[in-house]
């Protein structure tokens, strides 16, 4: 079986996101192995602008998602500046990596996004649309999507 990784910087602390997302990986249970790992998120002050600090809180960050990466992964950073795709081809992505690695790994920053260096050590950068998004918002976005995925992959009725 298939595992799908989702290393995401910062907790939820509404109980209303966390419950959308768990209602999406119980739906992928059929399908894959869907693991969330919670990376520390660097505490900055309210409203910091100081862009030299922002970018070393995200090396941090950085190195802390570094460190629990799945080794042989395909990673995948969401960020604004990735490809935007439709859900048929964010189904064959999954589907064509899935055929090569038998992990994936999905990447979703801070508030501040995610390091730059990181950004180009990542196999491929996903952009879930060109509206800007709470990131803690992503990840019942991401899930949903990945069960969609992995519906159309498989044939059953759910995509429209």
């Amino acid at each position: 079986m298939p595992n799908i990784y989702v290393l995401h910087v910062g907790e939820s602390k509404a109980d209303y996101l966390t419950q959308a997302e768990n209602e999406y990986i119980k739906r992928l249970q059929p399908f894959c192995t869907y693991t969330t790992i919670a990376i520390k998120e660097e505490r900055l002050p309210e409203n910091e602008e100081n862009a030299a600090l922002i970018e070393r809180s995200l090396k941090n960050e950085a190195e802390r998602i570094r460190q629990k990466l799945p080794k042989k992964c395909f990673k995948i950073a969401l960020c604004i500046e990735g490809k935007r795709l439709a859900s048929e081809g964010f189904s064959s992505l999954i589907n064509d990596k899935l055929q090569a690695c038998s992990e994936i790994a999905f990447i979703i920053g801070s508030s501040h996004g995610l390091d730059e260096a990181f950004k180009k050590e990542c196999d491929f950068l996903l952009s879930m649309s060109g509206m800007t998004f709470p990131h803690r918002l992503m990840r019942p976005i991401l899930a949903e999507q990945v069960y969609r995925a992995f519906t159309i992959i498989s044939g059953k009725k759910y995509h429209k």
